[in-house]
């Protein structure tokens, strides 16, 4: 029921949904989790503060921007994070165009809303690799001022092409695409920062969620 209002979610549909819709969503993503299943890679770096940015040891990567301060604040380490559901989806994805395009739209939703819960799982595999420590929520490039070109970093440093099957294209889009790119930070205390919501969100002037008066609520 959960993967199914977050489907309704991403669809912008709210609550009054009608259940023909629901019963849709609900054979959709049971088809696909008989086939599909998220995979994912990550990684802990220690992180070096460098002039209010964040060097991640042993890398090239430097963090730095408003968003990254504000999550990584009381951070000595970062998880990063990739996670798709592979070319599989791809392929189910442009069968459903070619032949339905009001089934393929409900299946892209719910592509997204399953990508998420590959993350969610990697979060709680993070977490219990960190007994008694804390871990911020999880952003990703595009969120804030965290530039998209840092999907080619993180890909690289994860080697996610050859243990995932995830590339980044000339406009720093993942591919295939229901792939997520991650930052989880690592710390002693208990994190409340949460940078969420549209005014952090590199697409807000363009989102049609956004225009049709809603939100992803990401």
């Amino acid at each position: 029921m959960e993967l199914v209002i977050e489907v309704l979610r991403y669809l912008g549909a709210g609550q009054s949904a009608p259940e023909s819709l629901r019963r849709e969503i609900s054979a959709l993503l049971d088809e696909l989790q008989s086939r599909i299943q998220p995979r994912y890679v990550c990684r802990l770096f220690p992180v070096r503060r460098e002039n209010g940015a964040f060097r991640l040891q042993d890398t090239s990567i430097v963090l730095s921007g408003n968003t990254v301060r504000t999550m990584l604040e009381d951070c000595d380490a970062v998880f990063l994070l990739a996670c798709t559901l592979g070319a599989a989806f791809d392929t189910v994805f442009r069968a459903a165009q070619a032949r339905d395009m009001a089934k393929a739209v409900i299946l892209d939703a719910c592509g997204s809303a399953l990508a998420e819960a590959g993350c969610d799982a990697a979060e709680r595999e993070l977490a219990a690799r960190c007994p008694g420590r804390f871990l911020t929520d999880r952003f990703s490039p595009g969120y804030g001022d965290m530039p998209l070109s840092l999907q080619a970093d993180i890909c690289g440093v994860l080697d996610a092409s050859r243990r995932l099957g995830v590339c980044v294209g000339e406009s720093m889009t993942l591919n295939p695409q229901k792939s997520v790119t991650a930052v989880v930070g690592v710390a002693n205390r208990p994190q409340k920062a949460c940078v969420r919501g549209c005014a952090y969100c590199n697409i807000k002037e363009t989102c049609t969620l956004r225009k049709s008066g809603a939100s992803c609520q990401i």
